[in-house]
């Protein structure tokens, strides 16, 4: 029967030449590594706003904890792009991974709102570098024929660990407390960094010239963007931030099953919406998904109940989870293959600016109309429908691009 199937073409059919496989070896392992580090992400992170909340800070200082990672997110760029061209990719990733799990165990550790932001800060300087050094790796394990179909595949494991982590976490934190669900998320990591050591990757290119200069950790090409996804990605960490606290002040039980509901649309759009980046541009995909993630802004301001909370969710994804690797996309694609990296780390510096600055504004916002006499429900209900600000501006920066936007870049493959 097998020697019938393989006759008839059922088994072992060679790939056509223009759509060569995106799930190759390299691939697969690198999803799961990042599955892997993701989940604990996720897993830990929804806990954070919860912890500093429990240690008595206000609303704004939520905020201040929750973005401040950024700030040494941002101080570290500038070795980012850099240190990609002179350190082996998967030993990169390991130390960072430690890095992760350093902060896991001082989560696990804080006793007050100081040393949480202490260890948001390590953290912050380990996400400097993860994000970055994962992408260029996926774009180094893809054909280019298939990049944006495959960036958004890869982002899948996110995705999936947004689903799982936030849920399990809440359900640790319910069954063994803070302290210990971060030590777990800490084992989580260790496992990540040995198989980050494990992986292939490419020797270190080690260029002669290794200075620190501009155009070592910018790429100037990759700049707007960096810029599209500050508004974007600032908007989105409003919902990472206070969705919890949110769905609480509405009384809403459950409302880690949010995430769930992202995640589930997330998986069934971002392959199609990369599969239609790649045959038909980028601003098929990112035009209608800017605008349904600003109607979802309006939905969670005017949710009050569970279900209400899982259709914004999943609105959420469909406007957010298929503008980011449609983003990121554009900014590799903006770059010779070799300096995918530095385009990269670019993009991750208009994250990092949004995630700093997005995150203490809403705080700002809602401790502002509860001093007015808002209602805690109010305040939140009017910093969501504050956050469709971002999103437009990021529309308009989009659709201003097209006038002047060089040609897509063909991009050539890259060493297997």
């Amino acid at each position: 029967m097998a020697a019938n199937a393989e006759e008839k073409g059922w088994r072992m059919r060679p790939p056509r030449a223009d759509r060569p496989p995106i799930w190759t070896a390299r691939f697969v392992s690198l999803f799961l590594i990042n599955f892997v580090i993701t989940f604990a992400q996720f897993m830990t992170l929804v806990l954070v706003p919860k912890l500093a909340s429990s240690l008595g800070a206000s609303s704004l200082m939520v905020g201040v904890v929750a973005g401040v990672f950024a700030v040494t997110a941002l101080a570290v760029r500038p070795a980012v792009g850099w240190t990609t061209l002179v350190v082996r990719h998967n030993y990169l990733l390991a130390g960072t991974v430690g890095l992760i799990l350093v902060a896991f165990v001082m989560y696990g550790l804080s006793d007050s709102v100081p040393v949480l932001i202490g260890a948001r800060l390590l953290h912050g300087a380990a996400m400097g570098f993860l994000a970055p050094v994962t992408l260029a790796m996926a774009s180094e394990a893809l054909p280019p024929s298939r990049m944006a179909q495959g960036i958004g595949t890869f982002s899948l494991g996110q995705a999936l660990s947004t689903a799982l982590g936030p849920s399990v976490g809440l359900w640790m934190l319910a069954s063994v407390g803070y302290r210990t669900s971060f030590f777990i998320g800490a084992g989580v990591m260790l496992v990540s960094a040995i198989m980050a050591l494990r992986l292939s990757s490419p020797p270190a290119q080690r260029p002669r010239d290794v200075r620190f200069r501009w155009s070592s950790f910018i790429a100037s090409e990759a700049l707007l963007p960096a810029a599209v996804m500050f508004f974007l990605a600032g908007a989105f960490s409003g919902v990472n931030t206070f969705i919890v606290l949110y769905g609480e002040a509405r009384g809403v039980e459950e409302i880690g099953l949010f995430f769930a509901a992202y995640a589930l649309f997330i998986v069934l759009s971002r392959p199609l919406a990369g599969a239609l980046g790649d045959a038909r541009g980028l601003s098929i995909v990112i035009i209608p998904g800017m605008v349904v993630f600003a109607i979802s802004f309006v939905l969670i301001a005017n949710v009050d109940s569970l279900a209400g909370f899982l259709l914004a969710g999943a609105v959420s994804a469909l406007g957010y989870g298929i503008c980011q690797p449609a983003v990121q996309t554009w900014a590799l694609t903006s770059v010779e293959p070799d300096r995918r990296g530095l385009a990269s780390n670019t993009n991750y510096i208009g994250v990092d600016l949004g995630y700093l600055i997005m995150p203490i504004v809403g705080g700002w916002i809602v401790a502002a109309d509860v001093n007015t006499g808002a209602s805690t429900q109010a305040a939140y209900s009017m910093m969501y429908l504050t956050f469709i600000v971002p999103v437009a501006v990021g529309l308009i920066l989009f659709l201003l691009s097209r006038r002047h936007r060089p040609p897509r870049r063909t991009l050539a493959p890259t060493a297997p």
